[in-house]
């Protein structure tokens, strides 16, 4: 331990990171071999250069964003029985499997567990896993088949998320059999300075790198080998707050399969030309999507001879890709962004610092700046009432809160 302990020394002291071992000669013999595999495991070069980006994040300005096509689930007619069956034939062979995102806390709902562990009001009491759950074994039913869950955690909820799974007899699932956790990535927090802050426990502060960590997480995991090895050839990615998220579309399944892309993804339109959201679009000829930071007033008005607006389509996290695909973009790291957080740390001294306002850095993939690693891919309009309500913000924000989804899933669902 000695030896390892004089070479991450070293390691530190060239990458301008002692301070990480402050707390070293504080902690118990397991904390201790926790932060130096921690440490360890810490890519520093990586790190710098996500300090470098902090002072400004590179953009292209010479991008050409250009607006991308779309089906519009109501108006598909006559060609909506084909991709159904077609999408029917595919579920009912066992080819698909359902991933939650599932990393995240309840702090913003006032809630002190997973975030899909909270429980949205309805008169049965359902929490949002139940409520995903429901669905998933409705669509079973449906096809006569079982949809194998995958759920992503974080470090920080992990083990509650089991045992809640646990204390609900895994809502009819069987663990590891059908029903898999797996662990999202993590890089660590920054100050102003560069320097990597260490948490509360005399551990490096850790934060859950962003819902673009999916794809390296699945592959890390060996959750696609999983998916392979249970005969699946398609993947559903969604988050767990959103309470009406349609994991088994049998249209968008067919309308993928039939126009040979590998990822398709559900958008709902804009609520109006300068709704803040992310929208679906072409990057230098590649699907993409941008904020609407990115877009100019007149982009964001420009509407097609239709009168539908020619960047209306939200991106809405709902994402459909053929298992290749994940394991194409879990190859290599997606690029990331940079987020300016409140974090308690501990300071050279030992105290415990509460900011009252950001005073770090944190470091998050977006799971859409993989879409450019394709030539194409399917968008597919659906109705936001039926399938989109989020559970972001507490009431009192009133929009994507426990009150608007519990409206709109009582709306279509009533309560069972």
């Amino acid at each position: 331990m000695d030896k390892n302990l004089g070479e991450i020394t070293a390691l530190l002291k060239k990458y301008n990171q002692e301070q990480l071992l402050n707390e070293y000669e504080n902690l118990d013999e397991q904390k201790k071999k926790m932060l130096l595999e921690q440490i360890e495991n810490i890519d520093f070069e990586l790190m710098n250069h996500l300090y470098l980006t902090t002072k400004g994040e590179n953009k292209n300005q010479s991008d050409t964003i250009t607006p991308i096509d779309y089906l519009d689930k109501n108006k598909l007619y006559d060609d909506y029985k084909y991709y159904d069956n077609i999408g029917k034939k595919a579920i009912e062979e066992g080819k698909l499997v359902a991933v939650t995102m599932a990393g995240g806390q309840g702090t913003r709902l006032g809630h002190t567990g997973p975030k899909g562990t909270f429980d949205i009001g309805l008169p049965s009491h359902k929490s949002l896993f139940e409520l995903l759950s429901d669905s998933l074994k409705e669509a079973g039913k449906r096809y006569d088949v079982t949809i194998p869950w995958f759920i992503m955690t974080s470090k920080e909820n992990h083990k509650a998320t089991v045992e809640f799974f646990e204390k609900h007899r895994f809502f009819g699932y069987q663990k590891n059999k059908n029903l898999f956790f797996f662990n999202q990535g993590q890089l660590p927090m920054m100050d102003t300075e560069g320097k990597i802050l260490i948490g509360e426990d005399g551990l490096v502060k850790l934060a859950a790198d962003g819902h673009g960590g999916i794809y390296e997480a699945l592959v890390k995991n060996k959750m696609t080998d999983k998916m392979r090895e249970l005969g699946a050839e398609w993947v559903f990615i969604g988050g767990v707050d959103n309470c009406l998220v349609r994991m088994v579309d049998a249209v968008l399944m067919g309308i993928a399969i039939d126009k040979e892309v590998t990822v398709a993804c559900k958008s709902v339109v804009k609520a109006n030309p300068h709704e803040k959201v992310g929208v679906f679009c072409k990057k230098n000829g590649k699907p993409n999507v941008v904020e609407y930071s990115e877009i100019t007033d007149e982009m964001a008005e420009a509407r097609d001879e239709d009168g539908e607006l020619l960047y209306g389509e939200s991106h809405i996290l709902c994402n459909l890709f053929s298992v290749d695909a994940v394991e194409r973009m879990g190859a290599r790291p997606l690029p990331y962004h940079v987020a300016y957080k409140k974090a308690k740390y501990l300071d050279k001294d030992g105290n415990l610092v509460v900011p009252d306002s950001p005073n770090a850095y944190k470091f998050e993939a977006f799971l859409f700046d993989a879409f450019g690693e394709v030539d194409d891919m399917a968008v597919l309009r659906v109705n936001r009432e039926e399938e989109f309500a989020p559970v972001k913000n507490s009431d009192d924000a009133g929009v994507d809160c426990p009150k608007t989804a519990r409206k709109l899933y009582m709306n279509l669902h009533g309560d069972k």
